[in-house]
């Protein structure tokens, strides 16, 4: 049985930050092929299919480097490296989309829904005459920056991919509701494993029932421990990993 495996970049790079720490070492130089042989190989109920990993679809976008350049730098290198090292086979790229927008300003409440920042002391907004405008809201422009494109690549290949019959059987690594759809097309014609590469309760829209289908669908959801574990070597072809990775 052939698989594909199928990731939204992007959305495995912030589910880790949320799993290991932002900042902390030891994680961000993996080793994608590495990360779905091993999630395959603990799929017992696929086993008497003998699974082999075909296919890596690793679906990104290039951050902006008149913004982030060292964190543009940083991002080209590793994904060098997953080049060269055979971590992928098949390498789409989408784009981010830099745009000015106003908004309130807020803070997150401990279920990351947006609280709107209200004045007070020790800052208060005050009218012409000096009194005091309880409770107004701040309203700010600020740089608004939004990546395009992983998720739609992310379906257009395991679609191609399953409906063409290229593979037999698919991992989708990724917690974005948008696939929804794709999702439930693909498990009518071939076993699906969705990785929710996050400590975030997986979307509702990713569930679905074992048996659907093609049947033998399964979830998960990644720990640190994966991340840590499958790591490329300190230096790959000459592509070094960067101090705090």
């Amino acid at each position: 049985m052939r698989v594909g495996a199928y990731i939204d970049g992007l959305n495995l790079y912030h589910g880790g930050r949320q799993l290991c720490g932002r900042g902390r070492p030891g994680w961000r130089w993996l080793d994608l092929r590495l990360l779905c042989e091993r999630l395959l190989a603990e799929r017992r109920d696929w086993m008497d299919r003998n699974p082999v990993l075909d296919r890596v679809v690793y679906c990104t976008a290039f951050i902006d480097g008149q913004i982030n350049e060292a964190g543009r730098r940083r991002q080209g290198l590793y994904v060098r490296a997953l080049g060269v090292h055979g971590s992928f086979d098949h390498l789409e790229v989408g784009r981010f989309v830099a745009r000015t927008r106003r908004g309130f300003l807020a803070t997150a409440d401990s279920r990351g829904r947006p609280v709107a920042t209200r004045s007070g002391w020790p800052v208060q907004v005050s009218d012409r005459l000096g009194k005091p405008i309880h409770d107004a809201l701040f309203k700010v422009s600020y740089l608004s920056l939004q990546e395009k494109g992983s998720d739609v690549n992310v379906a257009t290949h395991l679609l191609k991919d399953v409906l063409g019959k290229r593979v037999d059987a698919a991992i989708v690594i990724s917690n974005d509701g948008d696939l929804r759809l794709p999702l439930q097309l693909a498990r009518q014609t071939a076993p699906v494993g969705t990785v929710n590469p996050s400590n975030s309760a997986t979307a509702g829209d990713l569930h679905g029932r074992r048996g659907e289908g093609a049947g033998s669908h399964w979830w998960r959801k990644l720990t640190a421990g994966d991340l840590r574990s499958c790591q490329m070597p300190e230096v790959v072809g000459g592509c070094r990993r960067p101090e705090g990775w």
